[in-house]
């Protein structure tokens, strides 16, 4: 069997204020020219098909060109759900959409979905799991104890009809981590931060299979082992991509235990790129190259220079966003926020917040209730 590996597509996404769905057409048009040219059996797509639970309709057209194409093609697609989609909205249709080989698993239902895909080897059992919660899974299994996301993923893997003895493929859309953790960009790492472990997954909770898709995180890598692996966005969506070179991994499954990993290069319509230096220096005439690339652009600049952002768009349009890296801007990157905040009392420092947030002051009533919240958080002393 052979298929490419997709995810984190997030269909309908903006950079900054510019509409990305050109840039997304385009990539995909190049996937389908790949998995044409390859000869692929299939396609595997680990969640987050959509940007948002609500998708534009601009983003439902363009998924639904995709699946068309890849029909006429007789190239078969499996879909999951990721954090990002809505059950009902990318599920809807799926039992119409298997007529034509396109198979969606959206929602988690107590039953690890498969399909069975026969080539010239035999069959190959491919498993898709949507983005699950430790809550969901606890709802199908009351009497399993089931505290992580680890301990979901294992539970439902243990209830499955899996086989370890034959070919076996699993699409997911977690939080896998390894040895060291994924290299994480963009919302994904803020979220992984403020999860702590809970959401992690140990790669070696799904080692048994012969090639684990994953989605969930934005930047190509594998995890643990070669045949577990994030295929990553397919363009980049934030600036901590923008070291990221972006491909799409197209996986032969031969024999059991027979598997080739090609990793074949995407190169966007638009690239995103960082560029830092003085204003004269970037927009000199050997300097400006690629114009309608996204920018973020940092300016060495010790003067604000008035309405850089125009100046800056007169030659690369799509401009995203200037800052500036000068005495001024480090100056203030080594203040300790302590050195004006230790002095003042609680009640000084949330009026102040209310008061830039809303435009008003904070009530009396407010205001207790904030200091009973920053009570029991331990921010606030009993004597306050």
């Amino acid at each position: 069997m052979k298929f490419l590996h997709l995810g984190d597509l997030h269909l309908g996404k903006s950079l900054g204020e510019f509409d990305l769905i050109e840039d997304q057409r385009y990539i995909l048009d190049r996937i389908i020219d790949i998995a044409k040219e390859k000869k692929a059996d299939a396609i595997l797509i680990a969640g987050d098909v959509y940007d948002r639970a609500i998708p534009s309709e601009a983003a439902v057209g363009l998924l639904d060109s995709f699946f068309c194409s890849l029909s006429e093609n007789n190239i078969k697609v499996f879909v999951i759900s990721g954090n990002h989609d809505s059950d009902e909205r990318l599920g809807f249709g799926s039992a119409l959409f298997e007529e034509s080989g396109i198979y969606i698993c959206s929602k988690f239902d107590g039953h690890l979905y498969r399909h069975v895909f026969t080539d010239s080897v035999g069959d190959v059992n491919i498993y898709l799991l949507p983005f699950i919660k430790a809550s969901q899974v606890r709802h199908f299994f009351p009497d399993e104890k089931i505290e992580t996301y680890d301990d979901a993923v294992k539970c439902v893997l243990e209830h499955s009809d899996f086989n370890k003895d034959e070919r076996n493929v699993l699409v997911a859309h977690q939080f896998v981590a390894g040895g060291a953790d994924p290299v994480l960009a963009g919302s994904e790492h803020i979220q992984a931060l403020s999860v702590g472990t809970v959401e992690r997954i140990s790669y070696s909770t799904m080692e048994n299979f012969d090639y684990v898709a994953l989605g969930h995180i934005h930047s190509p890598q594998k995890v643990g082992h070669e045949h577990i692996r994030y295929s990553g966005s397919p363009i980049k969506y934030s600036l901590s991509e923008v070291s990221n070179d972006k491909s799409v991994p197209f996986v032969t499954v031969g024999e059991k235990g027979e598997l080739d990993i090609e990793l074949i290069p995407l190169k966007p319509k638009r690239d995103l790129r960082r560029i830092k230096g003085e204003l004269k220096q970037l927009l000199s005439s050997e300097n400006v190259t690629d114009t309608e690339d996204f920018i973020y652009a940092v300016l060495t600049d010790e003067n604000i220079v008035n309405d850089a952002m125009s100046i800056f768009q007169q030659y690369y349009p799509n401009t995203v966003k200037i800052e500036y890296d000068n005495e001024h801007t480090r100056s203030i990157e080594h203040v300790d926020p302590t050195d004006f905040t230790e002095k003042r009392s609680f009640t000084d420092l949330i009026s102040d917040f209310y008061r830039q947030v809303y435009g008003c002051e904070i009530t009396e009533d407010e205001l207790l209730i904030m200091k009973e919240v920053g009570r029991e958080a331990g921010v606030v002393d009993e004597a306050d």
